[in-house]
């Protein structure tokens, strides 16, 4: 198999890795075994180490490893195999179309196109050995599109120091994440809390609603006070000056059973966008209070099924200096700056381990119903992965 990045990503998006987002599906594109056997065949094609750890049924983390020639400390290199569902596409999903200097296709973006360009780049590291060069570990992990069961079950192995992973038993030194950044440094970002909130009635004939309590009327007043809430906070607190202020949002609904009953049960999904140095559960609390406090009725609040942390700028200063002059030689200058969403960097952050974000593409492209890349950013982004983990030394902060 070829290690140019460009054919990775034709490998990749022909192959569906669609999360479910925990909708309850059937049929092989979705979840990411296809894509884990192709990794898996792929490393083993280039002599390349290759371990396959389960994180859940038939869900895997992938890792490879390069020896260090001279040089000292570790270097992760992370991408994730799932993409988001395909529905309402207006392009084949999963047929790599390349023209006007884009690929298109589910993934293309959001991360395939970093996922090619780092195995591509480790590919060549594996085989060049440059001296002076440290251990280099890619890390392709599953799931981040829903819970992060991949990163999560991986980071989990350091901090708890089981040794589950043999290419990669202890903590690396620094990490860089692969998403669309338009090889920009992404530093710092929001982090995620969400959980579902349920409203309680009682069920009767919808010919005599008032027989019985209706849970839609119900939240319809959690919803306007939720309204309330978001428009409260960004100002509530100091916005982050790299990744803004928090934010709040309501995006799913779900309830009743038939039009003509009365619905005994409503759930919404409520996503509340944590800031660099706010805790992930104390936001979340501060909701329950507000609404505790305004109505006349109970809710029920869900464990949250997201916690992902926030990423801060505390940590890798260094290593976003390193990565800028790699990035320098290859396509000149490009921006520290921080983003409004998550990334797998605040996980590996979360336990004292320097990490950024970059990659190829734009990320207004991904997730989108024609989702495309530049083709020249996935093979610039491959060079300075590359160029990168030649280096002598790492400097962790």
């Amino acid at each position: 198999m070829t290690s140019d990045p460009l054919s990775i990503l034709r490998q990749l998006i022909s192959i569906p890795s669609v999360n479910p987002m925990g909708r309850d599906v059937s049929g092989d594109e979705f979840f990411e075994g296809r894509v884990t056997a192709w990794l898996a065949e792929y490393l083993r094609s280039q002599g390349m180490p290759c371990e396959i750890i389960e994180t859940a049924s038939g869900r895997c983390n992938v890792l490879t490893r390069v020896e260090s020639n001279g040089g000292t400390g570790t270097v992760l290199l992370d991408a994730h195999q799932d993409t988001v569902p395909v529905d309402g596409m207006t392009i084949p999903p999963f047929t790599p179309t390349e023209r006007d200097g884009r690929m298109y296709g589910r993934g293309s973006c959001d991360v395939k196109g970093g996922l090619a360009a780092m195995l591509s780049a480790t590919t060549r590291l594996y085989h060049e050995r440059p001296q002076g060069m440290p251990n280099v570990v890619m890390s392709m992990t599953c799931d981040e599109e829903s819970t992060s069961l991949g990163i999560n079950h991986l980071v989990d192995s350091w901090k708890n120091r089981t040794g589950s992973y043999q290419l990669c038993p202890q903590a690396p030194d620094v990490a860089i994440v692969a998403e669309p950044t338009e090889l920009d440094i992404v530093v710092a970002h929001r982090g995620a809390t969400r959980w579902k909130i349920r409203t309680a009635g009682r069920a009767c004939h919808s010919s005599r609603p008032s027989e019985g309590t209706n849970a839609i009327y119900r939240m319809a007043k959690v919803l306007g006070l939720l309204e309330e809430y978001a428009a409260w906070l960004p100002d509530s607190r100091p916005a982050h000056r790299l990744c803004g202020p928090a934010t709040l949002s309501v995006g799913l609904i779900s309830g009743g059973s038939s039009v003509n009953v009365v619905p005994d049960a409503c759930v919404i999904d409520v996503d509340r966008r944590v800031l660099p140095g706010e805790d992930s559960m104390t936001v979340r609390s501060e909701v329950i209070e507000f609404l505790r406090s305004r109505l006349d009725f109970e809710l029920t609040h869900d464990a949250p099924y997201c916690l992902s942390a926030a990423l801060g700028d505390e940590l890798n200063g260094a290593l976003a200096e390193d990565l800028r002059s790699s990035i320098h030689s290859v396509v000149g200058t490009r921006q520290i700056l921080g983003v409004p969403y998550g990334t797998h960097a605040s996980r590996t952050a979360a336990i004292g381990i320097p990490s950024v974000v970059f990659g190829p593409g734009n990320i207004a492209q991904a997730h989108t119903k024609d989702e495309w890349i530049e083709t020249r950013q996935v093979i610039d982004a491959a060079e300075i992965y590359f160029q990168f983990c030649c280096q002598k030394s790492l400097r962790a902060t």
